[in-house]
């Protein structure tokens, strides 16, 4: 018998389906997980790789190319910049400055900071340009090119500002960078730097501008005494590097310097009060006599110096740009100018000292002389003169000095080497010895080569040409006793370690004898205080006043033709001790008067009496008539 089955539901299928209601294929177990391993060692093997890609590559960045990438990184956080030497005051003779440094700062830029990877801006050089240009005064298109140079680290953009101009331009850039971190503007002045400097400023303007020069726009001399000293003033530059990070400095990442060294201060022998008279004194005659131009020298006879050497129309060094370019140079020293009669002293001074004549020697001047092709004449029409040498020379008389320098030489030709030698020991035809820049030596022919007008017209002044400092010292020779003394404007330098060094001594010539020197000085002070002299206008109450006038056919520098006069006035005081020389000449005065005595007689008489004062002269306390002028003729 079968055992009885057992009751199901006859829908169930068999046995329990998997959840989900899908029955399992044919042939398959259970799911299981996949081995980890090979996946491991799959992702082991990447890390391995990527690190031994970045080790890779820090063995090159910190070993191989170390240098390389060094060179790389300083170049692109550090900056060179130099250090602008102070430069050296000029003082006069006191001490007082005449010109000098103030603090200032010159404008720079990095240009790789403009570049639009730097600075994130397509055209940040054409954007600061615009901004820059209306305050620092410069085209907005020379800005844009300086700052479009990513290839350079350092430009300059403007050179001694004013402090508040780096202020403004700081402030600026303060608010662009403000208004960028808002997202309403570009920040294109980050590369925007000032380093300090000093500014050359002359605090008395036009005062000496002729001597002191100036500077240009680099801080490099660029005329006069600025110039011919710049070496010395300039004194040597530094350099600093320092770190910088999105063009600020950044001040804990270090820095080298090397120090500027400072320049020099240079002291003249100018002395600045009695600079201003003459400057002052000759401006006034040169505006009043609608003259070209006009220059006084004022000369110590004992020693040289230069006290003063002024020009009219003069200029202000501190606004080169605005001043006329004719009134640059120097003409005291630069311009060369028939001196007329001034130089009769030195024809008299070959005279006296070859023995020809004396000062009582008695001299017919006729109203016309002929000699090689012309006649010659004076000034003024006159009938025969009988005068004295010292009458001639106090007359000034042309025919009379040429009668008096054919005593030279037995033929013309002997006279005319005698004479010749005497304007050289004089200091004629050859440099004064300043070493000023464009200064002239003046044209003195040799003798063999002087024309048949020259060997008569030279005696008196006409036929050969001068400076006024030439003038000037052959006064001062006649004052020293006949001993030419070399002119100087410099007393000497104080270095940076405040020692003061002078200048050599200068040179000094015998030219004529002490004898000589005090017939000459006689013979001056005849011309003042006669009163048939030509230098009443000279006298000076108290003093002994030695002079010469001086008119002269003036050349014209545009034609090379004779056009109008050259005016002048020479000499000293006190007469009996000299101290002071002063020389005065104005070209070709159009207003008035054109004598020597008249455009430059007052001019003399105001600086000189201002000079003796300045320098607390004692006035003479004697009294001078004068030399015999005349002779009475034998019937």
């Amino acid at each position: 018998m079968s055992a009885p089955r057992s009751p199901r539901n006859p829908r169930s299928p068999g046995p329990p389906r998997p959840r989900g209601g899908q029955r399992p294929r044919a042939g398959t177990g259970a799911l299981r997980l996949a081995r980890p391993r090979p996946r491991l060692r799959l992702v082991g093997v990447g890390l391995t790789l990527v690190m031994l890609v970045f080790a890779v590559r820090l063995v090159q960045v910190q070993a191989v190319g170390a240098a390389s990438y060094t060179e790389q990184a300083a170049l692109n956080r550090y900056v060179s910049v130099p250090l602008t030497a102070e430069r050296g005051d000029i003082t006069d003779r006191t001490g007082t400055a005449l010109a000098t440094t103030v603090d200032a700062y010159d404008i720079t830029a990095d240009p790789l900071l403009f570049s639009p990877e730097e600075s994130g801006v397509a055209d940040a050089p054409e954007q600061a340009a615009a901004l820059l240009a209306p305050i620092l005064g410069r085209d907005e298109a020379e800005l844009a090119d300086l700052l479009d140079d990513p290839e350079s680290r350092y430009v300059v953009l403007a050179r001694a500002q004013t402090p508040q101009t780096w202020r403004q331009i700081r402030d600026l850039r303060g608010t662009l960078a403000e208004q960028a971190s808002k997202g309403t503007g570009d920040q294109v002045l980050s590369g925007v730097f000032a380093n300090e400097t000093a500014k050359r400023v002359y605090p008395n303007q036009e005062l000496a501008a002729a001597v002191l020069g100036f500077v240009n726009s680099e801080g490099v001399g660029a005329g006069g005494l600025e110039a011919q000293l710049d070496e010395r003033l300039a004194g040597e530059d530094g350099t600093i590097t320092y770190a910088q990070s999105g063009g600020r400095r950044v001040p804990t990442a270090g820095e080298w310097e090397q120090p500027a060294v400072p320049g020099s201060d240079m002291e003249l022998t100018l002395h600045r009060d009695i600079q201003w008279a003459a400057q002052d004194a000759i401006t006034q005659q040169v505006e009043a006599s609608d003259a070209d131009g006009g220059t006084v020298v004022v000369q110590d006879t004992t020693t040289g110096e230069i006290l003063a050497l002024a020009n009219a129309p003069g200029f202000d060094p501190n606004n080169v740009a605005a001043a006329d370019p004719d009134a640059l140079g120097n003409p005291a020293l630069q311009d060369a100018f028939e001196p007329g009669s001034t130089s009769k002293l030195i024809t008299m001074a070959a005279v006296l000292e070859e023995a020809a004549a004396s000062p009582d020697t008695h001299v017919t001047v006729p109203n016309r002389l002929p000699r090689a092709d012309r006649s010659f004449a004076d000034h003024e029409e006159h009938e025969t003169l009988y005068l004295t040498l010292a009458g001639v020379f106090a007359h000034s008389s042309n025919i009379g000095t040429i009668l008096a320098a054919e005593q030279l030489g037995d033929s013309q030709p002997a006279a005319n080497e005698v004479l010749h030698s005497y304007l050289s020991a004089f200091g004629f035809g050859q440099p004064t010895g300043l070493g000023f820049p464009g200064e002239t030596a003046g044209i003195l022919a040799p003798a063999g080569d002087w024309n048949a007008s020259q060997q008569y017209t030279i005696p008196f002044g006409q036929g050969l040409s001068v400076n006024a400092v030439q003038a000037a010292s052959v006064y001062s020779t006649v004052a020293n006793g006949g001993e030419r003394i070399a002119p100087t404007l410099l007393r000497g330098w104080h270095g940076p370690d405040g020692q003061f060094e002078p200048v050599p001594e200068p040179e000094r010539t015998r030219v004529v004898s002490e004898d000589t020197a005090e017939q000459l000085g006689e013979m001056l002070e005849t011309v003042v205080a006669s009163e048939d002299g030509t230098g009443s206008a000279a006298r000076i109450p108290g003093y002994r006043v030695a002079g010469k006038t001086g008119t002269s056919n003036r050349v014209d520098p545009e034609t090379g033709a004779y056009s109008g006069y050259t005016s002048s006035f020479a000499g000293f005081a006190p007469a009996d001790q000299p101290r002071v020389t002063v020389y005065c000449a104005v070209h070709n005065p159009t207003e008035g008067a054109y004598t020597g005595s008249e455009v430059c007689g007052p001019v003399f008489n105001e600086v000189m009496a201002f000079s003796l004062a300045a320098l607390q002269v004692p006035p003479t306390g004697t009294e001078f008539g004068g030399l015999p002028v005349s002779f009475e003729p034998d019937e």
